[in-house]
């Protein structure tokens, strides 16, 4: 028996080293240690814990901790990461958006559900229910002025090329109508503080707006999320005939590089820092008095190195504005520095890293005429 188990160890170890099956199968975090001895897959610890919640589909054990027995090894042996994707993500639409290990729940569960349970990237052609160029439905909105999240028609629309949403179910004209290709979308649970929560942000005026949605089913809401990205795509093909579907795939919906709250001052560098809440959207910094406004109360443009724009730790010496937090960094622009200070010596470091990342890149045509936008507005 001592035997047995120690050559079914051997033989796991071999087909856990292979390459393929260095990364999770689901959300691509290194260093996997379990499977599922049903699909053949390797995944992480949390990839595990959604598929327990499918044991029709998936039973997941450790590599570490329990017991292989020969023939299992020999599925896994036989499928692996590889060959079981080759099936279950034969058929993604270009516009999917395949979720990380630095995503949240939801993406992530809706995503291993998609693929095992629901089968919809296994044949080509197959009608999905965010790709059809249509969806209405209801969503809760956050209201503006009282915080209460309320039901209200949504219609998202690619022949339209706009989504809209209705504050009545039988309202003829809906209360906002945005083209869809000034939105993005992305998963903020901690923020609304429900597991479901979505932001979504357009621009109206060269001003940035936000809207707080949720939806009670996991399904639905990643649904909507991905139908917008389906919507946009198209609506993209079109207005850019000569692009690659991998360049219009970079310019859907994105995360924000960074959020979170900093101190920050007046132009005039003497008044008291406030505490606000900031976001870094690419190069557009907002800030905002509740990280749930609608409204930024100000936008900061961030250029390229190569236009006069940088990020220095600390705050020039002689600052006389009264701060409580002491980790300082300078946003310095053509016409001016914007000051900010941060609660931790991490925060102020992940900051710098942020605006570093952006301000590295080249600008492109598009972010040319947005800065003049910002330089006129000023």
């Amino acid at each position: 028996m001592t035997g047995s188990n120690e050559r079914s160890m051997k033989a796991l170890k071999e087909v856990w080293r292979r390459a393929e099956n260095s990364l999770c199968a689901d959300c691509g975090k290194p260093d996997p240690d379990w499977a599922s001895s049903t699909l053949g897959v390797f995944i992480c610890l949390s990839c595990s814990g959604i598929h327990r919640n499918i044991p029709s589909i998936s039973k997941v054990k450790s590599l570490k901790m329990d017991h292989w027995d020969d023939a299992q090894v020999q599925f896994l042996a036989k499928h692996g990461n590889a060959v079981t994707k080759a099936t279950y993500e034969a058929h993604i639409p270009i516009y999917y958006y395949q979720p990380t290990y630095n995503d949240c729940q939801v993406l992530r569960e809706q995503w291993i559900r998609a693929k095992y349970e629901r089968k919809e990237f296994t044949e080509p052609g197959k009608q999905l229910p965010y790709s059809d160029g249509v969806k209405e439905g209801i969503l809760w909105k956050r209201g503006r002025d009282n915080g209460q999240f309320l039901p209200r028609k949504f219609l998202l629309s690619e022949r339209e090329g706009c989504l809209k949403y209705f504050t009545k179910q039988d309202a003829k004209e809906p209360k906002i109508n945005v083209k869809i290709d000034v939105i993005n979308a992305t998963f903020q649970p901690v923020k609304t503080g429900n597991p479901n929560g979505l932001q979504i942000t357009y621009l109206k005026d060269n001003k940035t707006r936000n809207i707080f949605v949720y939806h009670e089913s996991g399904k639905e809401v990643v649904d909507w999320f991905n139908a917008i990205r389906s919507v946009q795509f198209h609506y993209l093909k079109v207005a850019f005939p000569i692009a690659s579907d991998n360049e219009i795939k970079n310019r859907l919906t994105r995360n924000f590089l960074k959020e979170g709250y900093m101190e920050k001052t007046g132009p005039k560098q003497r008044e008291a820092f406030k505490k606000r809440w900031f976001t870094l959207d690419h190069r557009r910094l907002m800030y905002f008095k509740d990280p749930l406004d609608a409204f930024a109360k100000g936008e900061v443009f961030v250029g390229s190195r190569e236009n006069g724009y940088s990020v220095q730790k600390g705050l020039p010496s002689g600052t006389q504005g009264n701060f409580s937090w002491h980790y300082g960094l300078t946003i310095v622009t053509p016409d001016r520095e914007y000051l900010f200070t941060c609660e931790s010596e991490t925060d102020q470091l992940d900051w710098i890293a942020a605006f570093t990342s952006v301000i590295n890149q080249a600008m492109t045509p598009q972010e040319y005429a947005i800065e003049a936008y910002f330089k006129f507005k000023s």
